[in-house]
């Protein structure tokens, strides 16, 4: 039997993207809403937490709306960069990152808010700069929820499908990932791969599950 890897290195590097991008993203955007305070913070909140609710199909729609060839963004990278998004897996990145973060964001947002800002605050009157404070007294002590939301993070960007089938298509090794790969050997009755990638995936999400939990008993 035959079994083809290149879905699951798709996967991964996908994966790996959305989960950096993630990171750069969520993590600060979390700490924005949990500190600060603001006429229609909670309306906003809710508008970055939105994929979380959205059928895949609909986020993968706003997000061929937003970089499609007909879109102002979509023909500005296009006709100016030489850059087409559709239909590459660097759009399988960006169905996978609108996908996740908000896991992210909510983990980052409920570890932020509760930390001791007395702490911080005895940091302060050591003269350290806010950007020193957040990163040496801040994060490692929110570290744990942030963990905890890049792993799941990770695992939902690696099982995304109908999102990225939208906006990166079936194309085998170039955007076919390990979920819509599965969904094509079983349509063409192809078990043993479909077994294998199932396998592979569901060990993954057990992983991801496992690492969680030891995270939570150990600290």
């Amino acid at each position: 039997m035959n079994i083809d890897f290149s879905p699951l290195y798709l996967s991964l590097k996908v994966a790996c993207f959305a989960t950096l991008l993630t990171i750069l993203l969520a993590i600060p955007l979390g700490y924005f809403l949990a500190r600060c305070n603001f006429w229609g913070k909670d309306l906003l909140d809710s508008l970055f937490t939105l994929p979380l609710v959205l059928p895949p199909t609909v986020l993968g729609y706003y997000l061929l709306v937003l970089i499609g060839r007909q879109s102002p963004l979509g023909a500005f990278l296009n006709e100016k960069l030489g850059i087409q998004l559709i239909f590459t897996w660097q759009a399988a990145v960006l169905a996978a990152f609108f996908s996740s973060y908000p896991l992210l964001l909510k983990s980052a947002k409920a570890a932020f808010a509760t930390i001791d800002q007395n702490l911080e605050n005895a940091a302060r009157t050591l003269g350290r700069s806010e950007i020193n404070i957040f990163f040496t007294v801040t994060i490692p002590l929110a570290w744990k929820g942030l963990t905890s939301g890049i792993i799941l993070s990770f695992a939902r960007a690696l099982g995304d499908f109908g999102a990225t089938l939208m906006v990166a298509g079936n194309i085998p090794g170039k955007t076919q990932t390990m979920p819509i790969a599965i969904y094509d050997a079983v349509i063409a009755d192809n078990v043993g791969q479909a077994n294998l990638l199932v396998i592979i995936i569901t060990l993954v999400a057990i992983i991801a599950m496992f690492l969680l939990q030891l995270l939570e008993r150990k600290y």
